[in-house]
C-alpha cells in the first residue's frame, strides 16, 4: 500500500498539502503579538485529547486497531523493495506477547518499571514501546549520539534493569559497563537480531542475562497476562536529551502530555 492511500484512510493530508495550508494564512494571523494561540483552536482551553476513547498511547493505538478494520499498522522496507507490513493485531499481539515476557523476567506492571530501549527506528521499536504502554510500564530510549558516558547515566539514573537493543554491538558495549561495575543494575538484555553464543557466554560470567526478542515473546505467549492500561496522569516516557555541559538532560512525559501534542496534529489535518 502507497503512502498516500494510507494518509487518505488516515484523512490526514501529505506534507506539501499542509505547506499550502500555513502558507495561505496571513501575517497578521500567524503573528498578532503577545501569547500565542493555535489559529486553528475553538476557544481559550487547551487540547487535552482530540477522542475520548484516546486518552492514552495505548487508547490511541487501540483505537487505530478498531476503526482500522485489522488494516496495515507498521511498514518496513529493504533498500529498493517494496514496503512489507505489520496488520495492527499483529503488532497488538506481539506487543502483548513481548509485555507478558518481560513481567514474567521480574518486570513489574507499573510505571515504577522503566525499560530502556537502544535501537533505530524500526517496527521493533514500536512494539516494544506498545509493550511498555500495555502493562503501564515506562519507555526511555538510549542513543548512539549520547555517547557511552551518557548512557551509563542513563541506565544508572532511572534504575534501568532491562534494555532491548537492536544489534549485538550494542549488547556488547552494554556488558562493557557492567563488566566495569559503572552499571550494577542492569540485569537483562533483550535483542532483536540474531546474535552467537558467546555474547550470551559473556552476560553470564558478570550477571547478565541475554534472550533474543523472540524468545521472550514466546515466553509471554506462553505466560499470558492481562493487559494493565495506564492512566492519563501515567507517566510513559523519559526522554534524555545532551547538554551543552554536564549530564544529559531528562524530560518525563505522562501519557496525557503525548495524546495532547498528538491531538493538536489531529486538529490540525481534521480542520483543514
Amino acid at each position: 500500500m502507497q503512502t498516500q492511500e494510507i494518509l487518505r484512510m488516515l484523512r490526514l493530508p501529505e506534507l506539501g498539502d499542509l505547506g499550502q495550508f500555513f502558507r495561505s494564512l496571513s501575517a497578521t494571523t500567524l503573528d498578532s503579538g503577545g501569547a500565542r494561540r493555535s489559529v486553528i483552536g475553538d476557544g481559550p482551553q487547551l487540547l487535552t485529547h482530540y477522542y475520548d476513547d484516546a486518552r492514552t498511547m495505548y487508547q490511541v493505538f487501540r483505537r487505530g486497531l478498531s476503526i482500522s478494520g485489522n488494516g496495515p499498522c507498521l511498514g518496513f522496507r529493504k533498500p529498493k523493495q517494496p514496503y512489507q507490513w505489520l496488520s495492527y493485531q499483529e503488532v497488538a499481539d506481539r506487543a502483548e506477547f513481548l509485555g507478558s515476557g518481560l513481567l514474567q523476567h521480574n518486570c513489574k506492571a507499573s510505571t515504577d518499571q522503566f525499560i530502556g530501549v537502544f535501537a533505530q527506528n524500526r517496527p521493533e521499536w514500536i512494539i516494544a514501546e506498545l509493550a511498555c504502554y500495555t502493562y503501564s510500564m515506562v519507555v526511555v530510549p538510549l542513543y548512539d549520539t549520547l555517547g557511552p558516558g551518557a548512557i551509563r547515566y542513563i541506565i544508572n539514573t532511572a534504575d534501568i534493569s532491562t534494555v532491548i537493543v537492536d544489534k549485538p554491538q550494542k549488547a556488547l558495549l552494554l556488558l562493557e559497563h557492567v563488566e566495569r561495575k559503572e552499571t550494577p543494575g542492569l540485569k537483562l538484555i533483550i535483542l532483536m537480531e540474531p546474535f552467537e553464543e558467546a555474547l550470551k557466554d559473556r552476560g553470564q560470567e558478570c550477571g547478565v542475562v541475554i534472550k533474543s526478542m523472540q524468545v521472550v515473546e514466546d515466553c509471554g505467549q506462553q505466560n499470558h497476562h492481562v493487559p494493565v492500561p495506564p492512566k492519563p496522569s501515567d507517566l510513559s516516557i523519559v526522554c534524555f536529551t545532551s547538554g551543552t555541559t554536564g549530564d544529559p538532560k531528562g524530560a518525563m512525559l505522562t501519557h496525557g502530555n503525548v495524546v495532547a501534542d498528538f491531538s493538536g496534529f489531529l486538529k490540525v489535518t481534521e480542520d483543514y
